[in-house]
């Protein structure tokens, strides 16, 4: 169902992005690159990399990104900034052990059906002390922001996602926030797939997030003052 729902939605999926976060979701995949804490040129993973906006980023910053999605329809839409891009199931990737420096995913831990296989796989595919930075929503934690956050992505979103995309897609989209596990079970099962140092950042207000760890057998990172 994800797998079809993102092939259609594929077309205008960077258009309606920029619409419904103001823009914001480019400064947030910023913010996670700069989390990996890696030197050009590290060999790093954009799982499910969608239209390609973490790919072409890495890519300008001189990282050597590749690009992994399900969905076809992505792929085909994408402008990944010349990084080669698979399609592959997030629990099944076709790629060597310890081959990356980095793994990154934006937007996806709550539409994988199997999050402990797909963090499982991530720590095969990185190197020992390699960098995976997840970046996806959240729910806020002021009342205020709580009341807006509702209002805008299960009110508005639904109607603008289906007046230029897919209505049926942008309904489903807010509310799988309910699939995201709680914080502190977030960061457990990163631990328990292989790494270490696992660390929360929450931006804008608690509007997203992000948790970030380090590939066992490698030195962790020191916790930044941004910390959450």
């Amino acid at each position: 169902m994800v797998q079809d729902m993102f092939d259609a939605i594929a077309p205008r999926y960077d258009l309606v992005n920029r619409l419904m976060t103001f823009g914001l979701d480019g400064g947030w995949r910023r913010r996670a690159i700069g989390l990996l804490e890696l030197a050009p040129p590290s060999l790093v993973l954009d799982l499910a990399c969608g239209t390609g906006d973490i790919a072409r980023a890495l890519a300008g910053q001189g990282y050597r990104p590749v690009g992994a999605d399900l969905s076809y329809g992505m792929l085909a839409a994408a402008r990944p900034g010349g990084a080669p891009l698979l399609q592959s199931d997030g629990t099944k990737l076709a790629c060597a052990d310890g081959v990356f420096d980095g793994v990154i995913s934006g937007f996806a831990v709550r539409n994988f059906a199997d999050l402990p296989g797909v963090l499982a796989e991530c720590a095969r595919v990185l190197r020992p002390g390699g960098r995976l930075v997840l970046l996806d929503v959240d729910t806020p934690t002021s009342r205020l922001m709580q009341l807006g956050h509702r209002v805008w992505f299960t009110g508005v979103v639904p109607r603008l996602g289906g007046a230029l995309s897919d209505r049926a897609a942008y309904r489903y989209l807010p509310r799988s926030v309910a699939y995201l596990p709680p914080r502190a079970e977030l960061l457990a099962m990163v631990e328990q797939a292989g790494f270490t140092g696992a660390r929360h950042y929450g931006l804008t207000g608690g509007v997203t997030q992000i948790v970030a760890a380090t590939r066992l057998g490698g030195t962790p990172i020191a916790v930044s003052a941004a910390e959450s």
